[in-house]
């Protein structure tokens, strides 16, 4: 039997390459593709909490212009994440839906914030939240002033001059039903 011949090295792509790789992701058709998942993901749950939901969303993008969007569609939770880049670990808010409520997540400095009405829930290391009873809780000036004082306290902060980018990070098979069991 003849030897074998050795199968050419592979390409790694250029970097030109990569590049127009993850500006495929950001371009418009991209975007709105993102955003029409993302609406999908909200529709699973029911219509008070989408509508929650989808409000919160709107307050958390006129606060945070330039902040990129990471969509987590989690087991437990619908997870959108604000932060100044692609990675999960640099998101500084989340907003995450539950099938009965909406909560606000302030994900790096939520042990060090001074919060004197007791809004912050939680008891990890970093992390706290507040369960968004309505979104215009957002606009409370307690509120506000956690928010600002986590932009303050972020790793990185956020670029108001850069583009929003929505991006679909993650979509778990399995899933918790995104509506409360019906009562018996």
């Amino acid at each position: 039997m003849p030897p074998r011949k050795a199968a050419p090295p592979k390409e790694r792509p250029s970097t030109s390459a990569a590049k127009k790789k993850s500006a495929r992701k950001k371009s418009p058709a991209a975007q709105l593709d993102a955003a029409a998942q993302l609406d999908r993901f909200l529709d699973k749950f029911t219509p008070e909490v989408a509508a929650q939901a989808r409000t919160a969303l709107r307050k958390m993008r006129a606060r945070l212009p330039g902040a990129n969007e990471l969509v987590y569609d989690n087991y437990n939770a619908l997870a959108i994440g604000f932060g100044p880049t692609e990675r999960a670990s640099d998101a500084i808010f989340s907003i995450a839906l539950f099938p009965r409520w909406v909560s606000l997540f302030l994900l790096q400095s939520g042990t060090r914030l001074r919060d004197p009405e007791g809004l912050l829930a939680g008891s990890g290391k970093q992390a706290r939240h507040i369960v968004l009873k309505s979104p215009a809780l957002l606009d409370t000036p307690a509120v506000q002033d956690l928010i600002a004082q986590a932009l303050e306290l972020a790793t990185k902060p956020i670029d108001p001059t850069q583009p929003r980018h929505l991006i679909i990070k993650s979509i778990s098979a399995k899933q918790r039903p995104r509506r409360p069991a019906a009562r018996k």
